[in-house]
Formats: C-alpha cells, structure tokens, sequence
C-alpha cells in the first residue's frame, strides 16, 4: 500500500507540474490562457501591482530556493518519507506558481515593442530557443529525477538509489546552468515587453543569479575537487568561447587555488615548528617531551594533509581548527 502511495503521490506532483509549466508558457508569452503576465489579472494601480507582484516572485524565490537546501531537506525527510522529498518539492513549487499566475497584477505599459515582421519573428523564435534549453537541459541531467518520479519509483521497487555522480553532458559543457540560461532567455526575448514582463524578468533574474550562488555551494560540498575544476573551466551563464574566456580571465587566484596554497603555508609552518624542535633534542629537557611535541606536530600535519585532500568549501574550516588543535599542543 505505501509503494502505491509513493507512486501515486509522485505522479500526481509529476503531473501538475507539467500542467503548470504549460501555463506558465502561456502565461509569459500571453497566449492561450486567461491570465497573462499583461492581461486578466485584477488591474490596479502600478504602485499597488508591482508591490502585489514582487512579494509574488519573493514568495515563489524563497520557496524555491530554501526548500532545495541540503538543512532543510533533513529537516524536512524527519516528517515524510525520504522518496516523497523532491515530490513534494515540486509539488509546493507549483502551488506558488500557480498562486502567482492567479494573483499577478498586470502592468500593461510599454517599455520596448518591436514591430517589424522579421525582427519580431526573430524574438518569438529566441523566447522559443529559450524554452526548449531549459526542457532540454532537463533531461540532459535526468529528467525524472530532477522532479521526484525516479525516486517514488525505486521506493515503490524497493531498490536504493545509485550514488550521485558529476556529468557534464552536451550544454553543460558550454556553461555550468543551461537551465537558467534557457529561462533567462525566454524571459528576456520579448518582442513587445510591458512594464509587468519587465517586472516579472528582472524579478526572476534575482532569482536565478541568488540560486546559481546557493547552488554551487551545495555542489562544492558535494562534489568537491572535481566541482571547483569544473567551474573554473566552464561559464556560468555565457557561454564564452575557452579561449576567448582565458585572454579575458582576471589575473587573480581562484577559490581552489587559494586554498590549496593556504594549506602547503600552513604545512610549511608546521614543518618548521618541527624542524625547531629537532635543533633543541640536544638541550637538556624532560624526559619524552620533544617526541611528544613532535608527534603532536606530526599529527597536525598530517591532518592538513587529509584535509586539503578533500577539497571543498569545509576544507578551510576544518583545517583551522585541526591546526589551531595542533599548535595549541606544542605547549604540553
């Protein structure tokens, strides 16, 4: 009975997210639904919509992003089964959207509108291009996953999910967030943009630069070393030719080699203390005393070593107070 729950509750969440994507298609490009980001809503003064429409987006940003956090996500998996997590993701991330499309406030004043055949033509293909990157890139990294169905349906057979590996297939080895930037491109493609479009844009804009920044952490965490590389050889968003990218490159350091030449310091000051000590084996002292001193400084080096092995962003915390430990011993 429960393995049917998990199905039928992911199919359900599955679904109305599927039906929501469609709406938010329309929605945006003001077609073939009875409420557009430009008409249908309830008209009220700008001032009154656009406080109406940016605590919308700010709900929808909040949501979105806090529950795609690894602290929420266990706090969260102690009150409903594991493989029903990224279901129910989906399914509050349509609820907001959805909510949003009912209660958006249009602001139905031109900014740009572009009327010429061709280049009109040429913007609705692009807001198209756009939509298709973003489904595209969902496949690209697992489709099913992404939105919960492939785990409701390993609970239901019972089997455990493989451990998650780092890929970077066809778009993602052009810029690390294909997803964003296929949104980013249809919001933005607008052959007629009002002040409500504008709104909604920019508002999704914050959205997506403040979620690659939380996002990436997550994935330095998880992926460490192998993630750090990556981003120093793939874009963001713009997919910059690579050698174009190096000319243009600033000059400074990056995260990974910053914290790779923090460690071989504090290794080479270590190895110093130690060498110090060696140099006073020949003064009298108590018995036992230097090689205690020595192993305590042996171990601290040691547990630099492990430490930047591991790569990633806790790396520099933990290697702090391992070596704080360390020096901290060297008075014993």
């Amino acid at each position: 009975m429960r393995r049917l729950m998990y199905l039928l509750y992911g199919g359900v969440a599955y679904l109305l997210f599927v039906a929501t994507t469609l709406y938010a298609i329309g929605f945006v490009e003001g077609a073939l639904v009875p409420r557009t980001v430009d008409a249908g809503g309830t008209v009220s003064p700008p001032g009154i919509a656009l406080l109406v429409d940016a605590l919308l987006l700010a709900l929808f940003a909040v949501q979105h992003s806090g529950m795609a956090r690894q602290a929420f996500k266990r706090a969260w998996t102690r009150l409903l089964p594991q493989p029903m997590e990224r279901s129910t993701y989906v399914l509050a991330s349509s609820a907001c959207l959805l909510l949003l499309f009912y209660c958006w406030r249009p602001i139905p004043a031109v900014v740009w509108s572009v009327e010429a055949g061709v280049p009109r033509l040429v913007l609705h293909a692009l807001s198209a291009l756009g939509w298709g990157i973003a489904l595209l890139s969902t496949f690209l990294i697992n489709h099913f996953e992404l939105f919960g169905l492939r785990q409701v349906y390993l609970a239901a057979r019972r089997r455990e999910p493989a451990d998650s590996r780092f890929r970077t297939p066809l778009l993602y080895r052009l810029v690390r967030h294909p997803l964003y930037l296929g949104f980013i491109i249809a919001f933005w493609a607008a052959p007629t943009m009002t002040v409500g479009r504008l709104v909604f844009a920019l508002g999704m804009l914050g959205y997506i630069l403040v979620g690659i920044e939380l996002e990436e952490r997550d994935l330095v965490r998880e992926f460490g070393r192998t993630y750090l590389r990556y981003r120093e050889r793939v874009r963001g968003l713009v997919p910059v030719p690579r050698i174009l990218w190096r000319l243009t490159r600033r000059a400074p350091e990056s995260l990974e080699q910053l914290v790779a030449r923090s460690f071989d310091q504090a290794i080479a000051g270590l190895a110093r203390e130690m060498g110090s000590y060696s140099e006073r084996e020949s003064q009298p002292q108590p018995a036992g005393r230097p090689e205690r001193r020595r192993s305590v400084l042996r171990v601290g080096v040691e547990a630099v070593h492990e430490r930047k092995r591991q790569a990633g962003l806790r790396v520099a915390e933990g290697a702090a107070e391992d070596l704080g430990e360390g020096l901290a011993a060297v008075d014993l």
